[in-house]
C-alpha cells in the first residue's frame, strides 16, 4: 500500500512540483513561475465575519500530498478573494493520474474541510471538467452537486475568414461609434472609465455572485497583470464614453490567447458592437501569429454563445460544471 503525508504547501519551493499537476486540469498551461508571481500579489490572508455571522476577507492555504520519496503527488487549495460572495470558499484539488485511487484525495479533501469547518465557511466551490467522472463522482459522494455549467470553446486563427461579419466593425462606425485600445488613451482617466465599464456589465454574466473588486485590484488582476497588453484591450467608444470591451491574454507557454472577457453596456447592446469588438480581437490576434483563441461562456449565456460558435465558428470543447457543498 502506498504511503503518502500531507503536509502544508512550501512556497516558493513546490510550485515546480505543483505547476505540472495543475495542468492536468486546467485548459490552459501554468509554469512554477506564474503561479509564484500571481501569490506575491496577493497579501497575507486576513478572514473576518460579517454582522450575519458569515465569513468575509480572503486567505489561500495550500496543502501537498508527498509519497514515500518526499514526491509531490497531490495538492489542493482553498482561496476566496475579498469580494467573493459571504461565506463562500473556492478551492482546487488534483491528484497524480498515476497516485490516485489510494485514498490521497480523500486524504487532501478532509484536510481541505477542516480548514473550510474551521473559518465556519458555509460553502465550498469547485470547478471540474465534465469528463472527468471519476473526479466528478467523487464529489457528488461528498454531498457536490452541479450548480452550473460553463463551456469552453475553441477558434484555430488559420482557417479563420469572418467574410461579412467585418462589415459589423463599419457599420457600428456609421453610427457614430469608435474603436479604439487602450494604447491610444493611455492614463488614470481612460482606465477609470474602462474600470466602471467592467462594474457595470460584470454582474450582467449568467451565474456571476459577489461584489466587484475595488479599482486598485480590478487593474492589478485585468490590465496589469502578466499577458496583458494595453494595445490587447479593444474599446467602443460614444463620444467620450466607453460602452464595450474586449480583453485577450496571451499565455507565454502557448503564445495563444484566451479571451478574458466581453462586456457592452446595456443600452447599446442588440447593435452587434460585441461582435465588432470580437472581430478586432480576432484581427489583433491574427496579427500577433497567435495560433488560436480561447474563451468559455456559462450554459445560460446564450447571445455570447451564438456570436462564438454561430457566428465565428468557435469550435466546443469540454466545459466544466461549477460543483456546491453547502456546509452544515
Amino acid at each position: 500500500m502506498s504511503k503518502y503525508t500531507i503536509c502544508p504547501m512550501r512556497q516558493p519551493d513546490d510550485y515546480v512540483a505543483v505547476a505540472p499537476l495543475l495542468n492536468l486540469i486546467w485548459s490552459e498551461p501554468t509554469t512554477a513561475e506564474r503561479l509564484q508571481r500571481d501569490e506575491e500579489s496577493i497579501p497575507p490572508g486576513k478572514l473576518h465575519y460579517n454582522e450575519d455571522g458569515e465569513l468575509m476577507g480572503w486567505d489561500r492555504p495550500k496543502w501537498v500530498a508527498e509519497d514515500e520519496h518526499g514526491q509531490v503527488v497531490g495538492y489542493a487549495m482553498a482561496w476566496r478573494a475579498p469580494w467573493t460572495e459571504p461565506g463562500a470558499l473556492s478551492h482546487t484539488l488534483v491528484v497524480h493520474p498515476k497516485h490516485r485511487g489510494v485514498g490521497i484525495g480523500a486524504a487532501l479533501f478532509d484536510t481541505l474541510h477542516q480548514w473550510a469547518s474551521e473559518v465556519r465557511a458555509s460553502r465550498l466551490i469547485d470547478y471540474m471538467r465534465e469528463t472527468d467522472e471519476r473526479s466528478l463522482a467523487f464529489a457528488e459522494r461528498r454531498g457536490y452537486f452541479k450548480e452550473r455549467h460553463t463551456f469552453e470553446s475553441v477558434l484555430d486563427l488559420a482557417s479563420f475568414d469572418g467574410g461579412s461579419l467585418h462589415d459589423a466593425i463599419n457599420q457600428a462606425e456609421q453610427t457614430g461609434i469608435r474603436f479604439i485600445t487602450l494604447a491610444d488613451e493611455p492614463g488614470d482617466a481612460s482606465e477609470n472609465k474602462l474600470y466602471e465599464l467592467y462594474k457595470i456589465t460584470h454582474p450582467d454574466i449568467p451565474g456571476y455572485s459577489g461584489s466587484f473588486p475595488w479599482f486598485e485590484e480590478w487593474k492589478k488582476w485585468t490590465i496589469t497583470q502578466s499577458g496583458v497588453r494595453p494595445e490587447w484591450i479593444h474599446i467602443a467608444k460614444d463620444g467620450d464614453r466607453y460602452i464595450g470591451v474586449v480583453t485577450l491574454q496571451q499565455n507565454e507557454q502557448t503564445r495563444a490567447m484566451y479571451h478574458e472577457f466581453t462586456g457592452v453596456l446595456p443600452g447599446y447592446r442588440g447593435r452587434r458592437i460585441a461582435l465588432a469588438l470580437k472581430l478586432l480581437g480576432i484581427q489583433t490576434a491574427t496579427a500577433s501569429g497567435v495560433p488560436y483563441l480561447r474563451t468559455h461562456n456559462d450554459s445560460m449565456n446564450a447571445p455570447m454563445l451564438r456570436i462564438n460558435r454561430d457566428l465565428l465558428g468557435f469550435r466546443a470543447e469540454a466545459g466544466s460544471y461549477k460543483m456546491v457543498c453547502e456546509l452544515k
